[in-house]
């Protein structure tokens, strides 16, 4: 999952990069100020928003309003110094999903932004099953015949962004742009890797495939039944 964080603090910024980064769910990119960082939500397809709300050239609740207004839905956490209830609900009625106040535990904040991010795709349980393969966003385990196994970070990351999109075909450059953070050097054979190994980790030795690749569209995480033949490659 891909994160912006827009906070003027630096320090904090970096500390808030470092904690959501130690998770594998996530990758983050920064910006400290109102204005580049509106530029950075409109022109990029971010998981999550946590945005403060007493920024420079931008405040905050204008970068949140502006967002909202031109269409974006991703879930916004704001950040405030601001501890009046008055505050608080005019950064909710702008659109915000939820909020921290300033100082704050980074276990509750991780807690949130995870939280914040199974609400947008209605998967309220930290538990994520495709037919018999349970996907543990706590303790980032995979589960499959009864045997567990931790992935490396982008090959987790990868298969819960599909398990959060199940059934549905996720294109190369969509997972491209939700992988790796705003400097990487992308590169679509990458992937190929990625699906191999999450592939040969989660489907073989099964006669049910769950991990498709749809040709001339991406890839897709389903059962057989949601799979028709005139687009699943064979799995080998």
């Amino acid at each position: 999952m891909r994160v912006l964080v827009i906070e003027d603090e630096v320090r904090l910024a970096e500390h808030l990069k470092k904690a959501l980064e130690t998770l594998p769910s996530f990758v983050v990119d920064m910006s400290h100020d109102g204005e580049d960082g509106q530029f950075m939500a409109e022109t990029n397809d971010y998981d999550l928003l946590v945005l403060d709300l007493m920024l420079p050239i931008r405040d905050g609740l204008t970068v949140l309003s502006n967002l909202r207004a031109a269409g974006r839905t991703m879930p916004i956490l704001i950040l405030t110094a601001r501890r009046t209830k008055d505050d608080i609900i005019h950064g909710l009625d702008y659109g915000s999903d939820d909020y921290l106040t300033k100082p704050f535990d980074m276990g509750e904040f991780l807690a949130r932004c995870k939280a914040l991010i199974r609400r947008h795709h209605g998967k309220p349980d930290p538990i994520l099953q495709v037919e018999d393969l349970i996907i543990d966003t706590r303790s980032h385990t995979i589960r499959r015949g009864g045997k567990e196994q931790f992935l490396p970070a982008l090959q987790y990351r990868l298969l819960e962004y599909l398990a959060y999109r199940q059934g549905a075909v996720v294109s190369k450059t969509e997972i491209l742009e939700h992988l790796y953070d705003y400097n990487w050097e992308k590169f679509s054979n990458v992937i190929e890797h990625y699906i191999y190994e999450i592939r040969r980790k989660i489907d073989e030795g099964f006669d049910i495939k769950l991990l498709h690749t749809m040709r001339g569209h991406g890839y897709t995480l389903r059962g057989p039944s949601e799979c028709s033949d005139d687009l699943c490659e064979p799995e080998s």
